[in-house]
């Protein structure tokens, strides 16, 4: 039986089709990732954006109990995904950066570099494990990454 874990997966809209991925990705190692992101198969016409923030996106992070950041080039310029992270870790949530499969190195929001408990390539081994607590930092292609400063944490 898979084990099942809520999860809130950022990223920007042009990677819609990389969560499926994930997901899939995940399945046959036996983890069912139950995502409670906003993506074109679960759209809204919400335009305010104060609205959508306390009203779509807080709850959809509150719900989750690990939240990924699925990193790709466009992703560091998106003030979504930057907030998105700042509010996953003001409420206390794992944060774990996922590269885009295939995806060579590329700047990381700025959110993600402050925030992030593990930055992990596209292994279905490697994701699990940090979904479930390891503190990692990866390239895209698996290799480790330079040592990473620590977190900062509010007194």
């Amino acid at each position: 039986m898979a084990e099942k874990r809520n999860v809130f997966i950022s990223h920007v809209h042009k990677d819609d089709s990389g969560l499926q991925k994930l997901k899939d990705l995940l399945a046959p190692k036996g983890m069912e990732v139950r995502d409670s992101s906003i993506h074109m198969g679960k759209f809204n016409n919400a335009t305010d954006e104060h609205y959508i923030k306390t009203q779509i996106l807080a709850p959809a992070i509150n719900w989750a109990g690990v939240f990924i950041c699925y990193v790709s080039p466009q992703t560091k310029n998106s003030d979504w995904v930057n907030w998105e992270i700042a509010y996953a870790a003001k409420q206390g949530k794992r944060i774990v950066g996922v590269w885009e499969h295939g995806r060579k190195e590329c700047d990381l929001p700025e959110a993600l570099r402050e925030y992030a408990d593990a930055m992990v390539g596209w292994s279905g081994d490697a994701i699990i494990d940090a979904i479930n607590g390891k503190d990692s930092w990866e390239k895209p292609d698996g290799g480790p990454c330079a040592s990473v400063p620590l977190k900062r944490h509010p007194c």
